[in-house]
């Protein structure tokens, strides 16, 4: 085992912003997209494709325009949102394997405990990709050690995601449409011709991984790509009618993680070719729509002035072959950023983050405060009046509910997807002490992975340590970008600035992972 030292953040606790018990306490919605870019929504400046709902969202509360993952890496991001915990912390720097135990310790606070200490009802739904069971799981078996066991009363969704095997829903610790007489076997990565036929879908939309695992035939049958989006939603709709019903409602906390907009590129029929971005387009189309319909939920239910709705990705767009065809047709999942999923440039993290709560966010408003998605944690904590006891995460309830004259967070640490590379972010600098952005190691268009420098070159972005697709051999050993003036990261400074340097490797040094 690594071992790590580090000097933890703390924060000043329950600040004077802290709701009041006898006020009453919000619903609280999550969304968390999947691999949703800084340039993906019309509110952040994309042209070729409409989210109205999502716009409406950001006019009824706050964007955010410098709000990161603590991961450029899917389940790392993912732990740090529910734990509020750094994720290299405990050596998480990659996406979880199917065959992953649960990465969450059960003793340990999450969101969920956060929500239900105050007696809320909790429901996770969507995409989990954090692990099940104590040192791995028999998938014959009910999936125990999940969502369940970090506080959620209820969980209906994916366990890993929408390109990796096993393609089959979960319900609590269930797997839907499960037949006793022909349980899920897990063959291994090869999976072979023993594994379990899927349901077919378009060349176009992309590859999923080969399946790993057979039996199971009614249960695989039962997912159908094409309806991923629309069942998902509906049992988020479902869930939220359920617990708005009775006379004594209780508060909700819904965590909705979609798998709009990861490959495969499947929407429903409805949303195909509505776009101006090909399938990406038509994806993020669908993610619009998922939102719509939550709203109208809330709002049939009569819950929407009472709820704080949080929409924001577990990390930045991926290059995929469909994203370039969307590239090509004038959509930058990027925005003006460098960089994508897996990358230590700001495209890999910088994310859309939009809040709104009728009556205490201020609609139609901006803010350039840096946060990041594991500082729900002791926001959260500050919302229900509770402690924070995860050292790591910032209140940011400030900076949704007024406009404070300083940063509330001075510093931010980003894991790429590479174990033991971490970028740094204090005020106006990003500090990388490796050359290139450590992402996918794709070199030509046509790969689904393509990325990295070959991918800059392609995309038509200048960087000072980049030459015809490749790293200079003159270029600095690191990286230093000054982003209040070049916020696509242009130009190196390294060289131009060795205090700066100096002092952000001795604050890195912290950090360090002690291999």
């Amino acid at each position: 085992m690594k071992a790590l030292t580090f000097i933890a953040v703390f924060q000043v606790l329950l600040t004077a912003f802290s709701l009041q018990a006898d006020e009453g306490l919000p619903n609280v919605v999550l969304i968390v997209a999947e691999d949703l870019g800084y340039g993906d929504l019309a509110c952040y400046g994309a042209t070729k494709v409409n989210t109205p709902n999502i716009d409406q969202l950001a006019a009824r509360g706050r964007k955010f325009t410098d709000a990161h993952s603590a991961s450029a890496a899917s389940s790392p991001s993912r732990y740090a949102v529910l734990t509020g915990e750094y994720p290299f912390r405990r050596e998480l720097w990659a996406p979880a394997r199917n065959d992953a135990a649960l990465l969450i310790d059960a003793e340990q606070a999450t969101l969920a405990t956060l929500f239900q200490a105050k007696g809320y009802a909790t429901a996770f739904i969507g995409n989990w990709q954090l692990g099940f069971g104590e040192g791995g799981h028999d998938w014959s078996e009910l999936l125990k050690s999940g969502p369940q066991q970090l506080g959620f009363d209820y969980f209906f969704g994916l366990p890993i995601g929408n390109s990796v095997s096993p393609f089959v829903y979960v319900e609590n610790e269930q797997i839907v449409a499960a037949d006793p007489a022909d349980p899920l076997v897990y063959l291994g990565p090869k999976g072979g011709k023993a594994a379990t036929p899927l349901t077919p879908i378009a060349p176009e939309a992309g590859k999923r991984s080969n399946n790993e695992f057979g039996g199971a035939v009614q249960a695989h049958a039962h997912y159908k790509d094409y309806e991923v989006g629309t069942r998902l939603t509906q049992q988020a709709n479902d869930w939220i009618e359920r617990s708005t019903s009775g006379q004594e409602r209780q508060p909700f906390f819904l965590y909705y993680s979609t798998v709009q907009i990861h490959h495969p590129y499947t929407p429903a029929p409805q949303f195909r070719g509505s776009s101006e971005a090909g399938l990406y387009g038509d994806v993020i189309h669908e993610l619009d729509w998922i939102v719509g319909q939550l709203l109208a939920q809330l709002e049939s239910q009569g819950v929407l002035e009472d709820t704080l709705i949080i929409l924001t990705s577990d990390n930045g767009p991926m290059f995929s072959v469909v994203g370039q065809e969307a590239f090509k047709q004038g959509h930058d999942s990027r925005g003006e950023l460098l960089g994508y999923k897996f990358s230590a440039w700001e495209g890999g993290h910088r994310v859309p983050f939009i809040a709104s709560w009728p009556g205490k966010i201020v609609p139609g408003t901006q803010s350039d405060q840096l946060l990041c998605t594991l500082d729900l944690f002791a926001s959260f904590a500050a919302l229900t009046d509770q402690t924070n006891v995860a050292p790591d995460s910032i209140n940011m309830l400030p900076a949704l509910l007024e406009d404070p004259e300083h940063p509330l967070r001075d510093h931010l640490l980003i894991a790429a997807r590479q174990e033991g590379q971490l970028a740094l972010r204090t005020g106006k600098w990003a500090y990388l002490p490796f050359q290139g952005g450590a992402g996918f190691k794709g070199r030509k268009p046509g790969q689904n992975n393509f990325a990295g420098p070959p991918a800059v070159a392609y995309s038509g972005r200048k960087n000072s340590d980049i030459q015809n697709g490749r790293i200079r051999k003159d270029a600095p050993p690191a990286q230093l970008y000054e982003l209040e003036t070049d916020l696509s990261q242009s130009t190196n400074l390294y060289h131009e600035h060795p205090d700066v340097v100096k002092q952000l490797v001795s604050q890195l040094s912290e950090y360090k992972v002690v291999k």
